[in-house]
């Protein structure tokens, strides 16, 4: 009666044991399963893969493959080699490449078949296997891949995803040296790895088909923004290449502020989706300018093109006019025997005349120009608005129509006021056709970042006119990065480049006016953030802590 109690106290710890077991596995599955399905670095995720897997069976070495599907069919998936990790012997990173699937190698013919792969022995598989190992590993490094386990990944729709394929379970903690540690140590999967492996493998399938629809989701939102900014620069290519620049400028100031441990900044940080949102937020900030009239738009001068040469051709039929005038009167005066005295003083009318349309043309190619046009030449192009000539028909004709006179009238730049506010119009269009787009909890701000790099500290900037903390420093940052841009671009046709030092200078006056933030500028002159190379936006920001 003793020993049958004691063989039932001993089968009770045993089970005891062995429930503690199975209850720590299912623990560590179910924090597995939530650390795969919280990672969205596909990268990051399969490294994790492959090191739970070899923890949870004791495998010593694993590799696992990835199914790559052609777009449109045009050739057959494969698998690609991802990643490896091996505990016994230190190797460079091995370099990815693909394996058909098919019958012809251990990866491939499991992700044909869909069927796990549990060998012994792989150096001796059974003998109908068509499959064959590939040594050159083992030959090249002393290792020997004894035990394997190789699992199809397959999805929740069942679609195969990878395979994983772990090699040589081993007993006791350490690497495995020697040939008698491959011998002694090195044990067959048992089918509590393969329950363990099974598990996994599916967690695993659901998480790398997430993290690759979130990386289609990625380069779907990237492939949307540099549609969005080929489609701005091809509007108004005078500014071929500002977006980009404006992007990594900002991109780059941020990351200064990020690091920043001085004054109200120091308690400012950026997680990596934030340095994403701002990148798209300032390569979109002016995806507006699509709303605006290309006219405007591309304006360089003050009159439209082709206007200038409608104004030169009634300034010559005056000039006809005024000669064929003189000629016609100058016929009457003989006929009729008048005196030369009234011939000359005639003649001299009419080169008066035509002076004065000689002189008033110069004024309007002059004021064409989007230079500053002085006080008094304002005073004579409204007087040149009320010269005629005679029409067809012989009825006065303006040489200068009401919006011509508008448009040289204006005192700096080329633009009107009614059409500098439709410029500025594009801050708002900006927000209204960023906000159609479901940017989701991640970018929800983007809209309002983008369309408000305009706006400025005291209130008199566009379109909101916010003030102060009310303008998110995203928006603040991008400011200095469009304004430093706007005056260091190459030359275009309404404007010279400024250089470097005098755009500093530039950004530090409007500190003074209360239009920019000064903590800001002082980081983006302290460190230089205006010397970033542009390519540095086209690339994903680094990762914020």
């Amino acid at each position: 009666m003793s020993e049958s109690s004691d063989g039932r106290e001993e089968r009770i710890r045993e089970l005891e044991a062995e429930l503690a077991r199975r209850e720590a596995e299912l623990r560590d599955l179910l924090a597995v399963g939530v650390a795969l399905s919280a990672e969205r670095d596909l990268g990051a995720l399969l490294g994790r893969i492959v090191t739970y897997a070899c923890r949870i069976t004791g495998a010593d070495a694993a590799s696992l493959y990835v199914v790559e599907r052609p777009e449109r069919g045009q050739a057959p998936a494969t698998l690609r080699f991802k990643l490896s990790r091996n505990d016994s012997v230190s190797f460079a990173g091995s370099a990815e490449f693909t394996v058909p699937i098919s019958m012809q190698s251990v990866a491939g013919s499991v992700a044909l078949t869909r069927r796990p792969l549990n060998l012994p022995d792989a150096y001796h598989p059974p003998a109908d296997a068509p499959f064959h190992l590939d040594r050159s590993f083992d030959q090249r490094t002393g290792y020997q891949s004894r035990s394997m386990l190789v699992w199809p990944m397959v999805s929740h729709a069942d679609e195969l995803i990878g395979v994983l394929q772990l090699i040589n379970r081993k007993q006791g903690e350490g690497p495995l040296r020697s040939s008698e540690d491959f011998e002694r140590r090195v044990l067959p999967f048992d089918a509590r790895s393969e329950a363990l492996v099974s598990a996994l493998s599916a967690q695993a399938a659901v998480a790398i088909e997430n993290a690759m629809l979130y990386e289609d989701m990625e380069r779907a939102f990237d492939g949307f923004v540099q549609a969005s900014v080929h489609a701005i620069e091809q509007r108004d290519p005078t500014t071929m290449g500002h977006s980009l620049r404006v992007a990594s400028f900002t991109v780059a100031l941020a990351r200064q502020v990020h690091d920043c441990d001085r004054g109200w900044l120091a308690d400012v940080r950026f997680s990596s989706d934030d340095f994403q949102e701002l990148r798209y937020a300032a390569l979109l900030h002016d995806f507006g300018k699509v709303g605006v009239r290309e006219e405007v738009l591309l304006k360089a001068k003050k009159l439209y093109p082709g206007t200038l040469e409608l104004i030169l051709a009634r300034f010559q039929n005056a000039r006809q006019a005024a000669e064929k005038e003189l000629y016609r009167r100058k016929l009457e005066l003989l006929e009729r025997g008048a005196a030369r005295a009234e011939v000359e003083a005639l003649e001299r009318e009419t080169a008066e005349r035509i002076r004065v349309l000689d002189e008033s043309l110069r004024l309007v190619r002059a004021a064409n120009e989007p230079a500053v046009l002085p006080r008094e030449d304002t005073g004579r192009i409204v007087e040149i608005g009320r010269l005629t000539y005679p029409g067809p028909e012989g009825e006065p004709q303006p040489l200068l129509l009401a919006n011509e006179v508008e448009c040289l009238r204006v005192a700096r730049g080329s633009l009107t006021p009614e059409e500098v506010r439709e410029i500025q119009s594009h801050a708002q269009h900006t927000f209204d056709f960023l906000s159609r787009i479901p940017w989701g909890r991640r970018f929800y701000r983007l809209p309002f970042i983008a369309a408000s790099h305009h706006e400025k500290l005291d209130g008199t900037g566009y379109p909101r006119g916010l003030k102060g903390d009310d303008i998110p420093i995203q928006s603040k940052m991008m400011a200095i990065a469009d304004i430093y841009d706007a005056l260091t671009a190459s030359d275009r046709p309404y404007k010279r480049a400024v250089p470097t030092p005098r755009a500093l200078d530039i950004l530090w006056l409007e500190t003074k006016d209360r239009h920019l933030d000064a903590d800001l500028v002082r980081l983006f002159v302290e460190h230089e953030v205006y010397r970033v190379d542009e390519r540095s936006a086209s690339l994903p920001p680094a990762p914020a802590g």
